[in-house]
C-alpha cells in the first residue's frame, strides 16, 4: 500500500473523501428547498450522519485496528459534545437576526462549509505544534483546561439574547456593504434594483430614508452568516486543541471533526427542541474538556519526567461517552425548574 505524509493509505484517505462527498450529495438533495426541517426529520438525518461516521469506523477498524477506531470514534464524540456550546449561540445569532426557520438549514449550510475549511487550517497547525515536544502537550493542556473554566464562568449567565451589532465580525461586514434591513427571500445580497423595488412595496415606506446609491446592499442573511463564521473560527481555538490532544494523527482528527460538523446541521434542530430537557449537558462538555487538559498534562509529565499515565483510546472512548451519559441522565433525573411567575 502507498503512504502519504498523512501517515496512511491512499486507500484510507480516499474512502473518506469519497463517503462524505457521498454522503453531503445525499443531504443537500434531500434538503435543497427552503423548508422548515421537523424535528423528527432532524432526528433521522442526525441518525443518518451517526451511521456514517460509524461506518468510516468500521473500516478503520477492519484495515487499520481497534486502536485506530477508538482514535477516530473518541475525537468524533468530543467534537459532536463541543460542538454543542456553539450551537447554543447560533441559536442566539439566529434569534437576534430573526432569521425564519425555513432559511436556518441554509444557513448553517454555509456554516459548515466554512468549518470545514477553517478546521483544516487549525489541525495543521496544532499537530505541527504537537510534534515540537511534550512542553506544547503542557500549553494545550492549559489552553484546554482555559477553555473549561470560561464556558464554567459563563453557565449561570442570565439567557439574555445578546445584542451582536457589537459584534466584530458584524461591523466589518457593515463597513464593506450598506445593509438593507429587512429579509427578501434568501438572498445574502440585493442589487440596488431590488432595493428601489422593495422601497415601493407599501409595507416598506418606514424605509424611505435609506441611500440608494449604492450598487450592492447586504442582507440580515449575509450579516448572521458574517457572524456566524467568525464565532466558528472562534470556537476552533476550543476545540481543535481538545480534538488533537485525542489524536496527533492529521487524518484521524480532520475526519473526526469533519462527519462530526456535517451532521451538525440536523443537529441543531434537535437540540433545539430539546435544549429546555438537557440543562446539565454543558455541566458534562465541561468536566470532558478538563479531562482532555489532564490527559495532555499527564501525557507531557510521563514524556518529560516519568511520571504520569498513559490514557489508552479505548478508555478515553468510554470516559467521554461515560461523562456525557451522566450529563443526559442527570437533565432527567433534576430537570430545570421553572420560575414562579409574578404575580402582582
Amino acid at each position: 500500500m502507498i503512504h502519504n505524509s498523512l501517515g496512511f493509505p491512499i486507500e484510507t484517505i480516499l474512502v473518506f473523501i469519497i463517503l462524505a462527498i457521498v454522503a453531503i450529495s445525499i443531504d443537500l438533495y434531500a434538503h435543497h428547498n427552503d423548508k422548515p426541517i421537523s424535528l423528527t426529520n432532524a432526528i433521522i438525518w442526525s441518525i443518518f450522519w451517526i451511521v456514517i461516521a460509524l461506518c468510516f469506523a468500521l473500516f478503520l477498524y477492519i484495515h487499520h485496528g481497534a486502536e485506530i477506531a477508538s482514535l477516530f470514534l473518541t475525537g468524533y464524540v468530543l467534537e459532536k459534545a463541543l460542538s454543542i456550546d456553539n450551537l447554543f449561540v447560533i441559536m442566539a445569532l439566529f434569534s437576534w437576526f430573526s432569521i425564519p426557520e425555513n432559511y436556518r438549514h441554509r444557513l448553517l449550510y454555509l456554516g459548515v462549509i466554512g468549518a470545514i475549511i477553517f478546521r483544516a487550517i487549525f489541525v495543521i497547525i496544532g499537530t505541527e505544534l504537537l510534534a515540537l515536544g511534550p512542553w506544547m502537550e503542557l500549553v494545550f493542556s492549559v489552553a484546554v483546561a482555559y477553555s473549561g473554566i470560561m464556558m464554567l464562568k459563563n453557565q449561570n449567565h442570565d439567557e439574555t439574547i445578546k445584542d451582536y451589532s457589537h459584534h466584530i465580525a458584524y461591523r466589518i461586514a457593515n463597513r464593506l456593504f450598506p445593509t438593507y434591513p429587512k429579509l427578501v427571500g434568501h438572498h445574502f445580497f440585493l442589487s440596488q434594483k431590488q432595493v428601489q423595488n422593495e422601497l415601493t412595496k407599501p409595507e416598506n415606506k418606514n424605509l424611505s430614508n435609506i441611500n440608494t446609491n449604492k450598487a450592492l446592499y447586504a442582507t440580515p442573511l449575509f450579516l448572521c452568516i458574517v457572524v456566524i463564521e467568525l464565532s466558528d473560527v472562534m470556537f476552533a481555538f476550543d476545540s481543535v486543541p481538545a480534538v488533537i490532544a485525542v489524536s496527533q494523527e492529521p487524518l484521524i482528527v480532520y475526519s473526526a471533526m469533519i462527519f462530526a460538523i456535517l451532521g451538525l446541521r440536523t443537529m441543531y434542530f434537535v437540540l433545539e427542541a430539546m435544549q429546555q430537557y438537557l440543562v446539565h449537558l454543558g455541566k458534562a462538555v465541561i468536566c470532558l474538556l478538563f479531562f482532555i487538559a489532564i490527559k495532555l498534562a499527564l501525557n507531557a509529565s510521563n514524556h518529560l519526567f516519568g511520571y504520569g499515565i498513559d490514557i489508552t483510546p479505548t478508555m478515553s472512548l468510554y470516559i467521554v461517552l461515560g461523562l456525557l451519559a451522566l450529563g443526559i441522565i442527570a437533565s432527567f433525573i433534576w430537570p430545570k425548574k421553572n420560575k414562579p411567575a409574578n404575580n402582582s
